[in-house]
């Protein structure tokens, strides 16, 4: 089982940053694929960013540019940094441990609470 705890959520003004962390009981190179998804009430969960093996690193064209992705193997952590926070930001995120092959495994952390004022 890995174990992910999310940190760094919080209230910002539109135009500002903030760095959440996901905290990994196992190496994140073990880990195929790690992603941060986001959750608004009344609306699919999104994935925004996602890394795998702890080096390559894809996003959604919509977020590109504004979310940057990235891993520290000797922290287990996986960051993300968003920049230029609007209102529609606002979101819980969530940080995801996937593999899709043996041994398949889908964890989810507790999310971390975004919101985003104007």
């Amino acid at each position: 089982q890995v174990q992910l705890m999310e940190s760094g959520g919080g209230l910002v003004q539109a135009g500002g940053s903030l760095r959440l962390s996901c905290r990994t009981s196992r190496n994140i190179s073990m880990i195929p694929i790690m992603a941060w998804y986001r959750q608004a009430p009344g609306k699919r969960r999104e994935l925004v960013a996602s890394i795998n093996r702890g080096k390559r690193i894809n996003y959604p064209g919509s977020v590109k540019g504004r979310f940057t992705i990235s891993g520290d193997n000797t922290q287990n952590t996986v960051y993300l940094e968003i920049e230029n926070l609007q209102p529609e930001d606002t979101a819980v995120y969530y940080c995801n441990a996937l593999s899709t092959q043996f041994p398949r495994f889908d964890y989810w952390g507790q999310g971390t609470q975004v919101t985003v004022s104007f």
